[in-house]
């Protein structure tokens, strides 16, 4: 799914028409964050720098809601929570297990990879592929998993 800056306009819109506070309040904070980002950047953001953006709102979220509820504040982690549902709704859709074991094997073979040792050359080819759609956490522990079978 593609998403950009027009389009999180137009949904900003509609939220605020439809009074979804919510929505409005996490659709804004997502803008501004991109705006920031393209004043850094000294110029327009593609749609793969704007889903980079998406996924560092979504991993705040995530880390928020850990925070809150170590720190007994359910209402406050309920509240993240809602909002990473809505950023997640920007989000490419994530890769199955299955899809993610094949795009790793691809990399192995292409990366000619025997040892722990070339892990590197792995993940450097396998990130790009998998950016936005599967936890690098994870694709990296399998990645470590498949090269010490080898």
């Amino acid at each position: 799914m593609s998403v950009s800056k027009a389009r999180l306009a137009e949904d900003l819109k509609a939220a605020l028409k439809s009074g979804d506070r919510l929505r409005t309040s996490v659709l804004r904070l997502l803008l501004a964050l991109i705006k920031n980002r393209e004043i850094e950047k000294r110029g327009e953001l593609d749609n793969s720098e704007i889903i980079q953006a998406v996924i560092v709102s979504c991993k705040l979220r995530k880390e928020a809601v850990e925070q809150y509820t170590k720190g007994g504040r359910d209402d406050l982690a309920a509240k993240e929570e809602a909002e990473l549902k809505i950023l997640e709704l920007y989000l490419p859709p994530p890769l199955s297990p299955e899809e993610l074991r094949t795009k790793i094997e691809d990399a192995l073979v292409t990366a000619q990879a025997s040892s722990l040792k070339d892990m590197g050359k792995v993940m450097a080819l396998l990130m790009p592929e998998i950016s936005g759609r599967a936890d690098g956490k994870v694709a990296s522990q399998m990645v470590k998993d498949a090269l010490s079978r080898r």
